[in-house]
């Protein structure tokens, strides 16, 4: 077995590869959630939630890939498993069942408010240890702020 040598700290490593983890859980979770909406939507708004839905997948399973290659770069093992992301996600979940447009547009607004507002944290958080990782965080947020502004305003107000 072969160790990838950390080009950082052992306690930067530490910092790093929590938001790492922390955030492949976000990730994977994230795609889920809005495949599940994807699956199971209704209404009059459909086709265009629906497809939605799957921009949101895409991006999700984009950045996890790119998150847990970031934590293998500096040594740390990503866990993408099913019972990891289950027992450690803080996502709201959808309630099993056929599932309104505007309900899933209001979950998916607020699940993708909270991943952002997680998100930013870890910006913060590998502002010192690494900019690298930091990085990374800064474009997954900016992608993840145009999803929550795009489904933001297809709440009637």
């Amino acid at each position: 077995m072969v160790a990838v040598k950390s080009p950082l700290t052992e306690a930067a490593q530490k910092t790093v590869g929590d938001a790492l983890q922390n955030s492949l859980i976000d990730l994977i979770d994230l795609a889920l959630v809005a495949k599940q909406a994807h699956w199971n939507l209704t209404g009059r708004n459909f086709k265009v939630v629906h497809e939605h839905l799957d921009e949101v997948v895409d991006l999700a399973r984009q950045y996890q890939d790119e998150v847990a290659e970031r934590a293998i770069a500096i040594g740390v093992n990503p866990d993408g498993r099913a019972r990891t992301v289950a027992d450690r996600t803080v996502l709201p979940q959808l309630e099993a069942g056929y599932l309104a447009d505007d309900k899933v547009v209001a979950a998916i607004t607020d699940t993708l408010g909270q991943i952002i507002e997680r998100f930013r944290e870890r910006v913060e958080v590998t502002d010192e240890p690494d900019k690298i990782t930091q990085d990374l965080f800064i474009e997954i947020v900016a992608a993840l702020e145009k999803q929550h502004w795009m489904f933001q305003v297809q709440i009637a107000g």
